[in-house]
């Protein structure tokens, strides 16, 4: 059930493409709100609302905020005429988009072009927050010259605007495109599937190396196989047919309470373990020795040393580049010094993606580090 209040838009705090974050008051308090302009169109102060306040009567942490789900103030909004396909198909929310797949998008025939990922690294990441160490090492390493593209998959947030990550790496240069997929939207091109989304991000967007996760949030449940973050072995399996290599970040922390995620995260076990049916790289960063057993006993109790190709990462600069562009990102609400295997990890598989762009292209020059 949805828990539905009206509001008052009482100030606009941020505005970024496709998204206006709003002060509202709603229930005779003051609190943040939501609004997808694509979905609800322009949001000023004084408007009249209708929010979505489920999040926050729940105490939710990543969707702990209210959503606008009808301005009142845009009583009659029209849609481009262009576009047939619908994201979040058959919900009052539903969207129309242009998906590259269809022969009006202008970017259409550079996608039918091309059938392979040929051979491409593509990052697979099961958190969102993975993303800013892999593109920021990436770009370090190869001083720019990788086009990397994100490809958000709808395996958490499905509007990419909620991203300010996403909009940070963009505006440094850091991501040159993005590629919304699935129930996902938003991006700078919509697909339809993982399939055409990755195709789209290699032939529509250019893209030298794919970043895949999905948006900010991860549903969990503490079972087994019940958390969204399980995409993760199904995109190794897209890759491999597509014919690119998948290169899979593994959750690795220690300053998890959690048992589940101590170590290599039960996330990254069943995931890999066993979703994935075929072989992709896992790197891995240095880790101080008594880490480093617990990590390499999890990876061959879960199969992983089994079916993948485990490669540690020496030289790893993910430290030097968070630092370089300014890039501050947290997980479960820890930075890089709280829990900085975490991100080391994410930091380790972009330095291998770098270094397989570097080797390809050989008139591209390395930076002063050494590439993996």
């Amino acid at each position: 059930m949805i828990r539905i209040r009206t509001g008052e838009v009482v100030a606009v705090e941020a505005r970024r493409p496709g998204l206006t974050e709003v002060l509202v008051r709603v229930e005779g308090k003051k609190e943040r709100a939501v609004n997808y302009d694509q979905l609800t169109g322009p949001v000023k102060p004084g408007d009249a609302v209708v929010l979505n306040t489920t999040a926050v009567y729940k105490k939710l942490g990543t969707g702990g905020t209210h959503f606008i789900m009808a301005n009142l103030a845009n009583t009659a909004l029209d849609v481009p005429c262009t576009g047939h396909i619908m994201k979040a198909r058959y919900t009052p929310s539903q969207v129309k988009v242009l998906a590259v797949e269809e022969e009006e998008h202008p970017e259409n025939q550079s996608f039918r072009a091309v059938d392979s990922l040929n051979g491409i690294p593509v990052i697979i990441a099961s958190l969102h927050s993975m993303i800013a160490p892999a593109a920021a090492v990436i770009h370090r390493l190869t001083r720019g010259k990788a086009r990397v593209v994100y490809l958000m998959t709808d395996g958490a947030s499905l509007p990419l605007p909620l991203s300010r990550l996403v909009y940070e790496l963009k505006e440094k240069g850091l991501l040159s495109a993005t590629v919304t997929c699935g129930h996902a939207f938003g991006g700078d091109y919509e697909a339809v599937t993982v399939y055409s989304g990755l195709l789209a991000a290699r032939g529509a967007a250019g893209a030298d190396i794919i970043i895949a996760a999905m948006g900010p949030g991860i549903v969990g449940t503490g079972s087994t196989f019940g958390f969204t973050g399980v995409e993760q072995g199904e995109l190794v399996n897209a890759v491999h047919i597509l014919g690119g290599q998948p290169v899979a970040v593994p959750r690795i922390g220690f300053a998890d309470t959690r048992e589940r995620h101590r170590g290599l995260s039960h996330h990254t076990r069943t995931a890999l373990g066993r979703v994935a049916l075929v072989p992709c790289t896992v790197p891995i960063p240095v880790l101080a020795p008594e880490k480093r057993a617990l990590i390499w006993r999890q990876l061959q109790e879960s199969g992983i040393l089994d079916k993948h190709r485990i490669i540690e990462v020496e030289d790893n600069p993910t430290r030097e580049a968070l630092q370089e562009y300014g890039l501050t990102v947290t997980t479960m609400g820890r930075g890089i010094d709280e829990d900085p295997d975490f991100f080391l990890a994410a930091g380790a598989a972009g330095a291998y993606a770098a270094g397989l762009f570097l080797r390809t292209n050989t008139s591209v020059q390395a930076s002063p580090e050494e590439v993996p």
